[in-house]
């Protein structure tokens, strides 16, 4: 056994949203391959706190309840006190906020790793290219200085539920017919850009059901009106799940299903988890930002034929010039020739 004070403790700052923390795994699954007996803990905020602590590669999770407990600068203060009486001897911060930033300039650690594209980037000792046009995997991978040479960045997130949540997802297929083929569609996202249109999704669930395919909805609390008044346009070949299960629950609920359908967004994520086949809609925004579908199985869709798109690297809540056209013109016979080619 190593000696209590020579074991790396490493720390790793990702306070971003599902799809973010999502694709900061495969960075902490190398960085726990290289370190087998290193600690690993990592700075996550509420709503992700289920995804890190179901990775085997993490030691613990930290929450920073920015909007919380920690939104006051005497709290934020607080908390970066208490990261510092930790000791660690390394901090990776895939996220490039001045928050966390501050966190690091706090910590006290000598060895630390962030993106040029930072705020006070300064900070850190070692900063990395971050590279728009690659992967986000990859650009983590970078970060902490693995090999990404060809397909070697290609390492896909791992979760682990627990019989639990196995459990609720096998109740939710136990109540549907048994004899179908599920594909699920996450039809919703924060930004609206990004949303594929209601109209167009109707006429690809059509298609799905006419392959005999039962359609879930996925999503979470905010996405349940949407999906709601989608699945009402279907008689019984359509079923929302929306805001009933948590991100592994979802996650299992993805596993036992043929193929997802989603925008821009944490569900393409999710459904790597899964390792599914993903059909992902870019509408405003890019795959060339690096958060497509990256499994052998999976594909993308997107209207490129645009001098506005990408309008932003997330979008807006409506489009800035009132067409919609990167998704307007991406009509839904399209997105149905692509599932053909992908359902073979």
């Amino acid at each position: 056994m190593p000696n209590h004070n020579d074991i790396e403790k490493i720390l790793v700052i990702q306070t971003a949203f599902i799809g973010d923390a999502i694709l900061t795994l495969p960075m902490l699954q190398e960085l726990r391959r290289k370190n087998p007996d290193a600690q690993i803990d990592i700075i996550a905020i509420p709503s992700t706190k289920e995804i890190f602590e179901a990775s085997a590669a993490v030691t613990s999770v930290i929450v920073l309840d920015k909007r919380g407990s920690h939104k006051s600068i005497y709290q934020f203060i607080l908390f970066c006190k208490e990261i510092r009486k930790k000791n660690y001897t390394k901090i990776y911060s895939p996220h490039r906020s001045f928050r966390s930033a501050f966190i690091v300039m706090q910590s006290g650690v000598r060895e630390t790793y962030g993106f040029s594209s930072a705020s006070l980037k300064f900070v850190y000792k070692n900063i990395v290219e971050y590279q728009l046009n690659q992967h986000e995997v990859k650009r983590n991978l970078m970060l902490a200085g693995f090999d990404v040479s060809g397909d070697n960045w290609k390492i896909f997130p791992s979760l682990k539920a627990n019989n639990d949540d196995k459990l609720i997802a096998e109740q939710f297929f136990a109540g549907l017919n048994k004899k179908a083929l599920f594909a699920a569609v996450a039809p919703n996202s924060i930004w609206g850009t990004k949303i594929y249109p209601k109209e167009f999704y109707i006429e690809i669930i059509k298609y799905l059901i006419s392959e005999s395919f039962h359609v879930l909805l996925i999503g979470g609390d905010r996405d349940t009106k949407l999906c709601d008044e989608i699945a009402k346009e279907f008689n019984g070949s359509v079923s929302s799940a929306a805001g009933k299960f948590s991100i592994l629950q979802s996650i299992e609920i993805l596993r036992r299903t043929s193929i997802l359908i989603s925008n821009d967004s944490s569900p393409t994520h999710m459904g790597m988890c899964a390792d599914i086949p993903v059909l992902t809609i870019f509408c405003s925004t890019s795959p060339l930002f690096g958060f497509y579908p990256y499994n052998e199985k999976s594909d993308f869709v997107s209207y490129d034929d645009l001098s506005c798109k990408p309008c932003g690297i997330h979008g807006y809540s409506q489009c800035p010039l009132d067409h919609f056209n990167c998704a307007n013109k991406l009509k839904p016979d399209k997105i149905i020739e692509k599932l053909r080619s992908m359902l073979v």
